[in-house]
């Protein structure tokens, strides 16, 4: 509660600041980046905006444009692209970000900078409460700046960044985004919108609106992987090969080729943002509503007396977003900003007829107050609080949760000092975690009581500017997080991975020290950035299975070791040629992370060796391009996991911008997996019964006015 009332009181003092007389000199304009607008290379995940170069590690930041091409119904398959980035693919509406290997409660999905409030930490089958359709912009942050964000982010943090709250008075009567797109491979059909609305006197209103729906997802081949196959023909559960056997109806045999049954979804949303803006800050709120309803790629059953699921679930979240900024006239303080958000979140698992099995209930809330020091003499820096209090509940059928509650509370500062070609950055931490299970008394399988955890955190890494245009910088990091409710309290099944999980209360902290080196550099037409990086795991959390079998489901244990982990990164692109209007483009990515736990052996689900390579010719007009995507073999496997295939992906995209490059329509048509391959994502769950999408031809239109 205290935390509670830190958090509005510092709305109020901003409100009450704001609406103070404006001074003549307009401070709030000077220096800041319209990231809205094409400031591509502007960082804004974190308390100190900089420019992409100087980050001491990988950073990725999608703008609008990118988006434009790559967006798709999950945040997970919107990234998969980017490097060191991967997806959970739990069917096409379930799918988070895999970073450098790391998932679920190491990686954390923000929407403006603060939590999504939801489950999709909990398991795989949860789609995270963000709709990346309505995003502006997209940024995943790894080192220093990702302390921030608390020990949930020792994997990293994915920002999603919308226009709900607005930060500027528009220069026109009424500024529209508009997006619409077309795929056949699930027949997709979305469109979302936003407009912003100058009000008069400093006041701007927001409304958006999205809309998706799609059918059962088309993929390229079999659901089922040839031993799967194999193993349900030795058993009598699977007829012949429909496609070697012409007297079988292939129609009766779809659930096993062509589309991938129970993925289907409908999804809509709806958001109203107000703000003040003049020239010592804004003062802002919003609310916004998710309702999405999708489904679960079936695992088919492969032997006699295995259970066969088609879990779908219906999602719901009310949202309440608020943030406040004042830019202080003094030498010590540039802006104080305050941001907070409170999320009522549920969703519920259906029966095949209909029938709420299992609903999962969230109440949650998080705060910051950040402070943002002058630049002097080289020096600037942060420092901030951090509040976030989650109410979690499962009732129904399979309940393998009890009700928890989670508080966490934040200390944190981020310190840069720049010298001529030298940058050093340091931050650190201090979180306390309280996590409290409460069953009810028809509970007895669930721990009942609390546990608390302090974690300390720091960061320290400098850049050089070597050459002009030419950086190299090192960053050390040494983070620890405290365990999750669901690492500690699960014990019970849960359908929509078809799994009996067990959880530790005895679970202590995970604490890892890191290193990374990172290199960019650009030139007149070439562009580079590499990175290696290597982690050293103390009480590493995992989850393995067992072997055992609990209420006809297979026991998944979540245990502790110690766990190494090194990975490298890089991509390039280089101007081939010009010749009149056009210029000719190739490009390369590579990403590669390996995984090892003491006296296990290989983690489970890490992606394996990927590389990508394209051509592009562009003009003013049009953008053509080809891409290829090699994703080796992972044979790199845990117990009971099996081996995945690589595949080969190519891509063809054409766009075209009516009006030059700062037209306000623009049209891209894609075909993604071109050959339609049969491909699989070796971090998903569900790699052995759901590939990924067969040929999938997309047309997006977007306008900007």
């Amino acid at each position: 509660m205290r935390a509670r009332f830190a958090v509005t009181s510092s709305l109020a003092i901003l409100a009450l600041s704001l609406a103070a007389p404006a001074q003549a000199q307009d401070q709030s304009g000077e220096g800041e980046p319209d990231y809205h607008h094409g400031d591509a290379d502007i960082v804004v995940t974190g308390l100190l905006r900089t420019n992409r170069q100087d980050a001491l590690s990988a950073v990725a930041v999608v703008s609008q444009e990118q988006l434009t091409s790559a967006l798709r119904p999950s945040i997970g398959d919107t990234l998969a692209h980017t490097p060191g980035v991967s997806a959970t693919s739990f069917g096409p509406s379930a799918s988070r970000p895999v970073l450098r290997g790391l998932q679920g409660e190491r990686v954390r999905v923000l929407s403006n900078g603060i939590g999504s409030i939801d489950v999709s930490n909990t398991s795989v089958d949860h789609a995270p409460a963000i709709n990346p359709a309505l995003a502006s912009r997209i940024e995943v942050l790894r080192g220093p700046q990702s302390l921030q964000y608390g020990s949930a982010a020792i994997g990293g943090v994915v920002n999603v960044i919308d226009k709900r709250i607005p930060e500027k008075v528009p220069d026109e009567p009424v500024h529209l985004t508009a997006l619409g797109t077309y795929g056949s491979a699930s027949e997709e059909r979305s469109g979302a919108g936003s407009l912003e609305l100058p009000l008069g006197n400093g006041w701007v209103g927001h409304l958006d609106a999205s809309y998706l729906r799609t059918s059962d997802l088309r993929i390229g081949g079999r659901a089922l992987t040839p031993a799967l196959r194999a193993e349900a023909l030795a058993s009598s559960l699977l007829p012949p090969d429909p496609l070697a056997d012409p007297e079988i109806d292939f129609a009766a045999n779809a659930a096993l080729a062509g589309r991938l049954p129970n993925t289907a979804a409908k999804t809509w949303s709806v958001g109203a943002g107000l703000a003040y803006v003049n020239d010592r800050g804004s003062i802002g709120v919003a609310y916004s509503r998710l309702d999405n309803f999708y489904g679960i790629p079936v695992r088919f059953a492969t032997q006699p007396g295995q259970g066969q699921e088609a879990p779908r679930l219906t999602m719901k979240q009310d949202r309440i977003d608020a943030r406040a900024e004042l830019m202080p006239d003094g030498r010590l303080i540039e802006k104080v900003s305050a941001r907070f958000a409170y999320g009522d979140y549920s969703h519920s698992e259906l029966e095949p007829d209909g029938a709420v099995g299992t609903t999962f209930l969230n109440q949650g809330m998080e705060g910051r107050l950040d402070l943002v020091q002058a630049l002097r003499g080289g020096w600037k820096g942060a420092s901030g609080i951090q509040y976030m209090n989650r109410d979690f509940n499962v009732i129904g059928d399979e309940v393998f949760l009890p009700r928890n509650d989670t508080e966490q509370l934040g200390i944190y500062t981020l310190q840069q000092y720049t010298s001529g070609p030298l940058l050093v950055e340091a931050g650190g931490r201090f979180e306390h975690s309280r996590l409290v299970s409460s069953p009810e008394p028809s509970q007895p399988q669930f721990f009942s009581g609390k546990r608390s955890f302090d974690a300390w955190s720091f960061a320290l890494g400098a850049a050089y500017d070597f050459a002009p245009g030419w950086k190299f910088g090192v960053n050390l990091s040494r983070v620890e997080r405290a365990p999750s409710a669901e690492e500690l309290f699960a014990n019970g099944p849960h359908a929509g991975t078809e799994a009996f999980e067990v959880g530790d209360p005895g679970l202590t902290k995970e604490s890892a020290w890191s290193v990374e080196a990172i290199l960019r550099g650009e030139s007149d037409g070439f562009s580079v950035e590499a990175s290696i990086y290597r982690s050293w795991f103390s009480d590493f959390v995992y989850e393995t299975r067992t072997g055992a079998i609990e209420d006809g489901l297979p026991v998944y244990q979540i245990r502790q070791a110690d766990a190494r982990m090194w990975g490298f990164e890089a991509q390039a692109s280089v101007k081939l040629a010009e010749s009149g209007r056009w210029s000719f483009h190739a490009d390369g990515l590579i990403d590669h992370v390996r995984t090892d736990i003491s006296g296990s052996g290989p983690a489970p689900r890490i992606p394996p060796l990927r590389l990508m390579g394209g051509l592009k010719a562009k003009s003013a007009h049009f953008d053509i391009a080809a891409e290829v995507e090699r994703v080796a073999t992972q044979t790199r496997t845990a117990a009971f996991e099996t081996a995945t295939p690589g595949y080969t992906m190519v891509n063809l995209e054409l766009h075209w911008r009516p009006s030059g490059n700062d037209s306000p329509l623009s049209l891209v048509l894609s075909a993604n997996n071109l050959f339609d391959v049969e491909a699989r994502r070796h971090a998903s769950y569900l790699k052995d019964y759901a590939p990924l999408a067969g040929r999938d031809i997309r047309l997006t239109v977007r306008v900007e006015i």
